[in-house]
């Protein structure tokens, strides 16, 4: 684990939202690539961002719903993509990289939860392909773009989930043990942390940092798949059957889930660190120093270098290609 994986005493807090962390930041001239950039906590940082000044990417599967959910908004493109088709993921990356030679932010939002089994054409769990492999590879090609662009950093979505369960390298796919959706959801969730954490130790040297996160609970897209029965078993609904909005309790409107990726895409603070994973606008304690404040802090096998180092082999051996590698 990081040494650095502690608060830095932000300023910040779980009831800050995005527009309070970018205020004051001007992003001209900066390029970001946001995946799930037009719906929920990845809509509004396209938002925050191209109000910010900067240029913003944003992949999508339905382009055209993209565009009705982005229009209006200054500053950003819409380019097919889907995250579970690596030549799609290839494509687009390709298409990026020609036009936008230079790229400072990738932010890598989307994603699925607690999904029914599902596979990607090569046998994968569709979580872990989605919400990992699929962002692998999106970062490994546009990798020189963001070289080129010096201080560039890579902010992977995950989330409190990653409690859940660690990655199980030895059946991702769930091929030999039975399948339970929200192990598959934590496995997928844990390896966007040792993403970050893997990445930065082998980016840091080339310029690039990378950085994961937990948003906090939002209702939103990401709860499609889900019963009314186990939404109403989170208790996020009021006596009045309106969502609560309790950040105290981790329950957050957009704005401020929204706010902690924010902050690791642009916060000065963060200069010259990198690998570590944060919540609530700053860095997450480890998960023994959280006690009394459950699904907080970082799970010990999710800021475990071996961990991290064995799943970069696998995905790289799943994806076909050598990222980066050492």
């Amino acid at each position: 684990m990081s040494p650095h994986q502690w608060p830095l005493g932000s300023g910040f807090d779980a009831a800050s939202t995005a527009c309070d962390v970018i205020a004051g930041h001007d992003l001209t001239g900066r390029v970001a690539v946001v995946t799930g950039g037009y719906s929920g906590l990845g809509l509004e940082t396209v938002r925050v961002l191209s109000a910010a000044g900067a240029q913003v990417v944003v992949p999508a599967r339905h382009v055209g719903r993209a565009r009705a959910a982005t229009d209006g908004l200054a500053r950003v493109e819409i380019r097919p993509m889907d995250l579970i088709h690596p030549a799609s993921v290839d494509a687009f990356a390709m298409g990026v990289s020609d036009d936008h030679p230079r790229i400072d932010l990738l932010i890598n939002a989307a994603g699925v939860m607690a999904t029914p089994l599902a596979r990607d054409a090569a046998g994968v769990e569709s979580q872990f392909a989605i919400n990992h492999l699929g962002h692998f590879r999106l970062a490994a090609r546009l990798w020189p773009a963001l070289v080129r662009a010096g201080r560039a950093r890579v902010v992977t979505y995950a989330s409190g989930g990653h409690q859940i369960a660690p990655v199980d390298v030895s059946d991702i796919s769930f091929h030999t043990r039975p399948y339970d959706k929200w192990v598959a959801y934590g496995q997928s969730k844990t390896a966007n942390v040792l993403f970050a954490l893997e990445l930065d130790r082998r980016a840091a040297p080339f310029g690039p940092r990378a950085f994961s996160l937990h948003p906090g609970t939002v209702l939103g897209p990401l709860a499609r798949h889900l019963s009314d029965a186990e939404i109403a078993s989170f208790n996020v609904h009021g006596p009045d059957g309106r969502v609560i909005v309790d950040p105290a309790r981790d329950l957050k409107t957009v704005q401020q889930g929204a706010a902690t990726g924010v902050w690791c895409a642009i916060s000065p603070m963060l200069d010259g660190l990198g690998g570590l994973y944060c919540e609530n606008c700053d860095v997450a304690r480890p998960q023994a120093q959280s006690a009394g404040h459950p699904g907080h802090g970082v799970a010990p096998w999710a800021v475990d270098p071996e961990a991290a180092r064995a799943l970069w082999a696998v995905s790289e051996a799943l994806c076909g290609l050598a990222f980066l590698t050492v």
